[in-house]
């Protein structure tokens, strides 16, 4: 089995910074493209960014330039770095990552239970 668990959320000033966290673990062989995610109330799910096996990097236009996707291969990690925080980006973050599972030939996207950030004065 695998698991991703997120972290860092929390209650943030506009124009304040976040660092969230996304690990996972379990039975990896190896892990692929892994992206954040977010949800807002009555909204859809949205692609926020992107990082790739290789470190190619991809963000949606409204956070370009604020937020920046990094991971960590050696502790099977993503972090999202969100700066300049908005009223805007208040939602509940998700992880995403496709993992090879030892054993297996195939990746499959596994998701995280989420975690919520509000940015409100």
């Amino acid at each position: 089995q695998v698991q991703l668990v997120e972290s860092g959320g929390d209650l943030v000033q506009p124009g304040g910074s976040l660092r969230l966290s996304c690990v996972a673990s379990g039975s990896i062989f190896s892990i692929g493209t892994m992206d954040w995610y977010r949800q807002a109330p009555g909204k859809q799910r949205e692609l926020v960014a992107t990082i790739t096996s290789g470190g190619s990097l991809d963000y949606v236009d409204a956070v370009k330039g604020r937020f920046t996707i990094s991971r960590d291969n050696a502790k099977n990690t993503v972090y999202l770095q969100m700066n300049s925080l908005k009223p805007e980006d208040t939602a509940v973050y998700y992880c995403r990552a496709y993992i090879r599972m030892n054993g297996n030939y195939n990746y499959r996207a596994y998701w995280g239970q989420g975690t919520q950030v509000t940015v409100s004065s």
